[in-house]
């Protein structure tokens, strides 16, 4: 068993309206589960007038002083929409736009850790000011030194935006940052003769990988390609020594970016790379996850990863991810539930028996849920969204996918699994503070609906996963949920 310590990584994000930072969230998320499901991703065109509505729909919120703004943002619109990807600060390109959090967590979380399955969770005072200060200013808070075997810190990114750990590679070896996502398979960092995408440009202030850092370096020069919600990277297959958490991985196999968009690239992209954690038949460079080849290499028993995501605003900076096993000390053990993978396609999805608000079953049986720690949102089918906020007093829906709630909202919404409710945080449902000077006024909550095929299938990311403690096991194509302690 190896434990790495994941940091929070903070993202800069300034002159954005809530909604249009809603939007951006939501478009990321739409482009996430097209890919998760096969389906055509929708284009360019449809999502950059998702966000020119939003735009006109919130114009009397933006007020005099921001219109300018607000046009600006409209005729950028193109290099912003779906700000983020799995880059949990791909959106820290919002450079451009200013805007942010678009990678693949920003929640705006807060609060303790999961309550009892049942009844309300901790009561929401308003919009934590730790978290607005973050999501303002951006930065990572380092998270503590692991204790466990096998184990890395999660650092945290912004008001909990994404969810980065530190890996060394190379002879000599050199620290690299790594956002940690569920929803992906392909293992990367940027080469030594990356360039930015359209450009001539490198890729920004980060640490690269080649012959010329690295003696144990080899090309092997497979390309591949690889397309987030937002941001994409093109490059060759190369091995070279990686460590992760003490585990040795020599002459490991996977890709160097030659060309990244700037979703990556941009010097506020506070990672170097990403880490893929679902299984590997989703690799469009065609290996073995690190899981997997831990396993293989008999350095951990079987291809197990296990979360434990941390909160920005209850400053414990406890966030880790264990290969090989599970951290017992993180979670009630009592409450631990397995459940089957029932994603044909390699992601990690569960049959969710229900959702209910404040114990009331909302009647949303025969659901799946796709758990992914590279989305920031929970995306559900319209109906389903609505039936939601309809349990929540003082929700309104702002008809275009959004919905807000009173940020001091003690509604506990909680989804079932393997037999287990599982209540999501109150403060967790705060996305962003419709006025950023009134944080215990409106909310834009963090349950949106999306164009979710089928009608059945949810994606849900730390909005949930943050009241949890997940692991995933390749052997066995099994998924456990725990409540934490």
């Amino acid at each position: 068993m190896i434990t790495l310590p994941l940091k929070r990584a903070h993202q800069a994000r300034t002159d954005v309206h809530p909604q249009v930072f809603l939007q951006q969230h939501l478009n990321r998320s739409l482009k996430r589960y097209a890919r998760m499901t096969g389906n055509i991703q929708p284009s360019r065109r449809s999502l950059e007038a998702k966000l020119h509505r939003r735009m006109e729909a919130t114009e009397p919120l933006i007020g005099r002083a921001n219109r300018k703004r607000s046009r600006n943002l409209t005729k950028r619109s193109s290099s912003v929409v779906g700000a983020a990807a799995n880059s949990s600060s791909s959106a820290a390109n919002a450079s451009a736009t200013g805007a942010a959090a678009s990678a693949a967590n920003s929640t705006a979380a807060a609060g303790s850790a999961a309550p009892a399955a049942t009844g309300a969770a901790s009561t929401a005072q308003g919009f934590p000011e730790i978290d607005l200060e973050a999501q303002t200013n951006g930065g990572l808070t380092a998270a503590n030194t692991p204790t466990t075997s096998n184990t890395l810190g999660l650092d945290i990114e912004a008001n909990d935006v994404g969810y980065i750990a530190t890996v060394q590679m190379g002879t000599p070896a050199q620290d690299f940052k790594f956002l940690m996502d569920t929803g992906s398979a392909d293992m990367w960092v940027g080469s030594e003769s990356c360039t930015t995408q359209g450009t001539t440009q490198g890729c920004g202030n980060h640490t690269f990988l080649g012959t010329n850092s690295s003696s144990s370096f080899a090309e092997i020069g497979q390309q591949f390609q690889v397309t987030y919600g937002t941001g994409e990277v093109q490059g060759v297959t190369c091995s070279d020594n990686v460590n992760i958490a003490g585990l040795a991985l020599n002459n490991h196999t996977f890709g160097v970016a030659n060309v990244e968009s700037t979703d990556f690239s941009a010097d506020t992209v506070p990672f170097d790379g990403l880490m893929g954690l679902a299984q590997s038949g989703l690799s469009e460079e065609g290996v073995s996850t690190p899981p997997e080849s831990l396993a293989a290499g008999g350095l951990i028993e079987q291809a197990i990863t296990s979360f434990k995501i941390s909160r920005l605003a209850d400053q414990l900076n406890d966030g880790e991810i264990t290969f090989g096993a599970l951290d017992t000390s993180k979670f009630d053990q009592a409450s631990l539930v397995t459940v089957a993978n029932v994603s044909p396609q390699g992601f990690w999805e569960a049959a969710m028996d229900a959702v209910t608000a404040d114990g009331q079953d909302l009647g949303l049986q025969n659901r799946s849920a796709i758990l992914d720690t590279g989305t920031t949102l929970i995306v559900a089918p319209q109906t389903d969204a609505d039936a939601v906020h309809a349990a929540i007093p003082g929700a309104q829906s702002d008809g275009q996918g959004g919905y807000t709630i009173p940020c001091t909202s003690n509604t506990s919404v909680a989804l079932a699994f393997g037999g287990a409710q599982f209540a999501i945080d109150p403060v967790d449902m705060l996305f962003t503070p419709v006025d950023p000077a009134n944080p215990a006024g409106d909310c834009v909550s963090g349950i949106s609906a999306g164009e979710i095929d089928g009608a059945t299938t949810w994606l849900v990311g730390d909005v949930f996963l943050k009241n949890v403690y997940m692991s995933v096991n390749q052997n066995t194509n099994q998924i456990s949920l725990a409540k934490l302690v």
